[in-house]
């Protein structure tokens, strides 16, 4: 009995852990975000390397917990010029939760105009997430990460 208790007892906590990080977020858990004090949750960044000037837009404001969605990818140079025919991976996940998101979003069309569509765009939860872009461009490669806090 001790043990079938036990086990019970080790089951619960593990059905507590994943739900926490895959159901309908709580308002507290939306509002959760351990994101160090000085962290940028800018929409418009500059790439790691400098090459590039890039902003996202997602057609969801503001981005829901659960919803499928799409954003728009704007690459430009730092002087302004628009960014075509690039190669561009997406990934993401949560910093503090060590998971990444539940979908795997890419572009799936160039727009023109330095524009990209992200298609399959999706949060499971609230909290601190980072959405990280790597472009290939002109035989030339950087990336750069947004801070998104849902």
């Amino acid at each position: 009995m001790r043990r079938y208790s036990l086990l019970l007892g080790v089951l619960l906590l593990l059905v507590a852990a994943i739900g926490g990080c895959g159901g309908a977020a709580t308002p507290a858990m939306q509002m959760s975000s351990n994101a160090p004090a000085d962290t940028d949750f800018g929409t418009t960044r500059a790439s790691d390397g400098g090459l590039f000037q890039v902003t996202y837009t997602p057609a969801l404001e503001p981005i829901a917990i659960n919803e499928l969605h799409q954003w728009t990818l704007h690459v430009e140079t730092p002087e302004g010029a628009p960014v075509d025919d690039a190669v561009i991976a997406v990934s993401g996940g949560m910093p503090e939760h060590n998971h990444g998101m539940p979908t795997e979003p890419q572009v799936t069309e160039a727009l023109g105009n330095g524009d990209y569509r992200v298609e399959g765009m999706q949060f499971q939860m609230g909290g601190w997430w980072t959405i990280t872009f790597v472009i290939d461009a002109a035989g030339q490669q950087d990336s750069v990460t947004f801070n998104l806090k849902l």
